[in-house]
């Protein structure tokens, strides 16, 4: 494996939950080095989300892979003077905490630009950094109704949904570690004798605002025609026919034959040639007239037949398709493993050694290959001794910090 590309590269991790350690896990990923600041005993939220056993959940192990964590009380004057002298020698600084947050705690935006000139500072906020709402707190579910995407998920006719991921907080890691990138593009790439000024390097994430920037055309659509777009379940407003079926043996495929022509292929292969041949049905508008038609032919042709037998035949025909992977599925594919998008550790979760457990690879890939996970999510303070060291820390001081932060 080459040299990582972020080698060189340290950030401070003041955030919790997922989205600020979303973009600390993608800095990661490349070589960062991510030190992850967590409370004492208690240590990041996330540790006890969805835990399932012992004290360390595979969330958190997931979410925080390749990073340091060390303990620090920030509301102490201690921890606020280890923080500071962190990031005097870092090259970025995450949060994800409401607005002001920091500038209680001693870490305002004066402060960090006299520790650090070059600092560049991603924040995470559910309304942003300015704005009537920014003070307001709030996580991304509330996030996802503000930017008008959760009223675009469901059936229609029922309540809006929500996904079985944190999306939103996703999403917005996503934005931050891409405005990180971007910002230490700018910072390296300008004079050597000229410091930009910190609201330039400073990346303000909305969680409201990331979510609205994924919702398409949902806004020009309402204001140049007056169309409120709705929920349509599995289907895609405007786009026919694309939907999940139910084949024979009870499992689900999706089938994305919406293409000009490729529907007409597609309706061949299901025996209704007069549907792919109607001159209603040539563009996309009209078989999103048409779709419940053309749904009910895909449903009864699909009912016939076991998926592997429909996704294989659609598959012949260049009819783009694929299973409903559960996670079983997910971690025997064939082409997940050729890119090595399954990666496999022993892990202990404080209960007991869980082994040749597997995790999602490195996303994107260079090289033909994910790049190795280096380590999981990191026990709490597990680097606390080390990275003391580092700041020059006696042994004996070290001892006794851990001893009263335990």
């Amino acid at each position: 494996m080459t040299a990582s590309p972020l080698h060189g590269v340290r950030v401070i991790e003041l955030g919790n939950y997922i989205a600020a350690p979303t973009t600390g896990r993608l800095l990661a990923d490349f070589g960062a080095d991510v030190i992850k600041i967590e409370r004492p005993r208690t240590g990041d939220e996330l540790r006890r989300w969805r835990l399932y056993a012992g004290d360390t959940s595979m969330l958190y192990r997931t979410t925080n892979r390749g990073k340091r964590s060390l303990v620090v009380d920030l509301r102490s004057g201690e921890g606020r003077a280890i923080v500071l002298d962190l990031i005097r020698g870092a090259d970025v600084l995450l949060e994800n905490f409401r607005p002001g947050t920091l500038d209680r705690w001693g870490l305002d935006a004066d402060t960090l630009q006299e520790a650090n000139p070059r600092l560049v500072v991603a924040r995470i906020s559910a309304f942003g950094q300015t704005g009537p709402l920014s003070a307001r707190p709030g996580f991304a579910a509330v996030a996802e109704a503000y930017g008008g995407f959760r009223e675009l998920v469901g059936e229609p006719g029922r309540p809006p949904s929500r996904t079985g991921v944190s999306i939103g907080d996703t999403i917005a890691g996503i934005y931050a570690a891409f405005g990180v990138m971007m910002s230490l593009f700018e910072r390296e790439r300008g004079e050597e004798d000229v410091t930009l000024p910190l609201d330039r390097r400073t990346i303000d994430v909305a969680l409201n605002e990331t979510m609205l920037s994924v919702t398409e055309s949902l806004i020009p659509e309402w204001e140049a025609y007056g169309i409120r777009r709705e929920r349509t379940g599995g289907r895609m407003q405007g786009i026919a026919p694309s939907n999940a079926y139910l084949c024979g043996d009870g499992k689900s495929i999706v089938v994305a034959g919406n293409g000009d022509a490729i529907f007409q292929r597609y309706m061949t292969l299901i025996g209704r040639p007069d549907l792919g041949s109607d001159p209603d049905l040539q563009s996309n508008e009209g078989r999103w007239e048409a779709r419940d038609t053309l749904d009910d032919a895909i449903g009864a042709w699909a009912a016939q037949r076991t998926s592997a037998e429909a996704l294989q035949t659609l598959d012949d025909a260049g009819v783009p398709a694929g299973p409903i992977y559960t996670a079983e599925d997910v971690t025997t594919d064939e082409q997940y493993a050729a890119r090595g998008m399954i990666q496999r550790f022993d892990v202990h979760d404080g209960d007991q050694l869980r082994r040749d457990v597997g995790f999602p690879g490195i996303v994107p890939v260079i090289g033909g290959v994910s790049r190795p996970i280096t380590a999981l999510g990191p026990d709490l303070g597990q680097h606390t001794a080390e990275i003391l060291a580092e700041l020059g820390w006696a042994q004996e001081r070290i001892d006794d910090y851990e001893t009263r932060m335990r």
